[in-house]
């Protein structure tokens, strides 16, 4: 198998996922990209911020948000370590995030290629361009780590 370089954006995503990590949250990073410019940045913080909803790409969707000062992320991207859940599916569509990249898989919590498949639905206002498994084995090298080190 061939491990082609680590896209930038995912490589900085996976940065922010550690940073998680390191403050005791679970290790998850993401990223918003522009036109080439990265936007913003999250990571998991519901401990930190006593918010259930705190997840890696709904504070990096609220900080481009604030810094587009518009709630359509048009033509924006998304670089996120795991497969969003069905909250972060459903923000991903109604930001209007026009590609979204993820690394590892989430057979438990995921909604994208799993569970709810949210983008799927016919109900789904918006439907953003999806390739997953960019960086997959980083990205889940990271979350078994956290958790190995927690059991």
């Amino acid at each position: 198998m061939t491990r082609w370089p680590l896209p930038e954006y995912m490589a900085l995503a996976l940065a922010q996922a550690r940073e998680a990590a390191d403050s005791g949250e679970v290790p998850i990073g993401a990223v918003v990209v522009k036109d080439g410019n990265v936007i913003a940045t999250g990571r998991n913080a519901p401990r930190a911020h006593h918010d259930p909803t705190s997840h890696a790409e709904i504070e990096a969707i609220r900080a481009a948000a604030a810094i587009l000062e518009d709630e359509r992320l048009t033509g924006c991207e998304l670089w996120v370590t795991l497969e969003p859940c069905a909250m972060c599916a459903g923000a991903i569509a109604h930001a209007r995030i026009e590609r979204l990249y993820y690394g590892a898989s989430d057979p438990k919590g995921g909604a994208v290629e799993h569970g709810a498949r949210v983008f799927d639905h016919p109900q789904c206002l918006h439907r953003p361009e999806v390739y997953g498994g960019i960086g997959e084995a980083e990205a889940a090298d990271l979350l078994r780590s956290f958790f190995r080190e927690r059991r």
